[in-house]
């Protein structure tokens, strides 16, 4: 058995998705725990250099991580042959050009979404990749939620028969960031910083459908901004120029209506902080997070609508628990070894950068047609790389 280095540069490690998700509980987790196996015995490393802005938060991250390797001179790193990823989680806004420099350098690349601001610059990257015949991948990390995994198992059984219908619910109350800080940074609500629920969501519900369901061939989209002013990190006051609600409802191929409420502005009231429903002919399936109940259609109460006497019937009776059957990991970490095991051994990857732009494409659309009251056509992207 022999270890096998692979290099990543990992730009935007000092944010909140960058540091837990993708340094702590991904690369820092695989390296704990020995690296990734190999189908032919080996094991690949991650040796990452941290690059940032703030060189004190930076030294100090990796310090506290046992990383040798930091910087604050991208352009350096890119430079180097000795690392072979690059790994982005800046904001949408710095991506792009982080990103095409990466390309240039010849860096295979993996990727926050959204890839970019507009589905014009998501789909440019997603050409320029393809010219420079590197490898690419863009985290879809929803897809490898325990609760979702379990409902691909329920979808591949045939339980659904005929699949009619999507229902999500995401969101919980964002604090407003006087009496009780925010949990979210401040720019998510200010539009010219590249914030805004349409933008960070709408990219998540288009690959959960794709993968799941089917393409997502229409949509209509409702935005909000429900709390028109809040209060930053330093406690100033500022105006959320960006929506902090979506009400969005999509046709896909095949047939079905998937609809999805996402909001910064909710109560919860539900078992966890996604929901989604899942209604066919012969049962139908709620999956959260990490859990996943059903109920077919022998199970299915008869109700009757009599608002005169209490209600008859326990509704959350007759629904059965799918059991884990497996051991499930963070979801980003997962997916990461996915990618890792893809550059080092071209096992298959498909969620590429022009599966980014997709999702940056259904968001972009999303603004338009709520900026425009209507409903609007997605087109297929793939034409566009040619």
């Amino acid at each position: 058995m022999a270890t096998r280095r692979i290099g990543i540069i990992m730009n935007g490690v000092t944010g909140r998705m960058g540091m837990n998700q993708h340094l702590i509980r991904s690369i820092i987790a695989i390296r704990e725990q020995g690296g990734v196996k190999l189908s032919d015995g080996d094991v690949l490393m991650p040796d990452p250099i941290l690059v940032g802005r703030n060189a004190q938060k930076i030294e100090a991250l990796a310090r506290a991580y046992g990383i040798t390797r930091w910087s604050t001179d991208l352009e350096s790193c890119l430079r180097s042959q000795e690392d072979e990823i690059y790994f982005d989680a800046q904001t949408t806004k710095q991506r792009y050009e982080s990103v095409s420099a990466a390309i240039r350098a010849g860096k295979h690349i993996y990727c926050e979404k959204p890839t970019a601001t507009d589905t014009r610059e998501a789909l440019a990257l997603a050409v320029q990749a393809r010219q420079a015949g590197i490898k690419h991948g863009v985290v879809q990390d929803k897809l490898f939620l325990p609760g979702l995994l379990k409902l691909k198992r329920v979808i591949d059984s045939g339980f659904f028969g005929r699949i009619l219908s999507v229902r999500g619910e995401f969101g919980y109350w964002v604090f407003e960031g006087d009496w009780q800080p925010g949990q979210r940074p401040s720019w998510n609500y200010r539009q010219e910083d590249g914030g805004g629920i349409i933008v960070d969501m709408l990219c998540h519900w288009r690959y959960v459908l794709a993968n799941l369901f089917g393409e997502v061939q229409a949509l209509s989209c409702l935005g909000a901004t429900h709390i028109p002013e809040r209060v930053d990190e330093q406690g100033q006051p500022y105006a959320s120029t960006a929506d902090d609600a979506a009400y969005a409802t999509f046709e896909l191929a095949g047939g079905i209506i998937a609809h999805f409420n996402s909001s910064w502005c909710v109560r919860v009231y539900r078992d966890e902080l996604l929901s989604i429903q899942v209604d066919g002919t012969h049962g139908s399936a709620v999956a959260g997070l990490r859990e996943c109940k059903v109920q077919s259609r022998v199970n299915t109460p008869k109700a009757v609508w009599n608002p005169d006497i209490p209600n008859p019937i326990d509704f959350y009776a007759n629904w059965q628990d799918v059991p884990d059957n497996a051991i499930f990991e963070n979801a980003f970490k997962v997916q990461w070894e996915m990618f890792l095991k893809h550059v080092a051994c071209d096992t298959p990857f498909p969620w590429d950068l022009l599966a980014g732009a997709r999702g940056v494409q259904v968001a972009e659309l999303g603004l338009r047609s709520w900026q425009e009251r209507r409903w609007i056509d997605v087109p297929d992207l793939t034409a566009e790389l040619s």
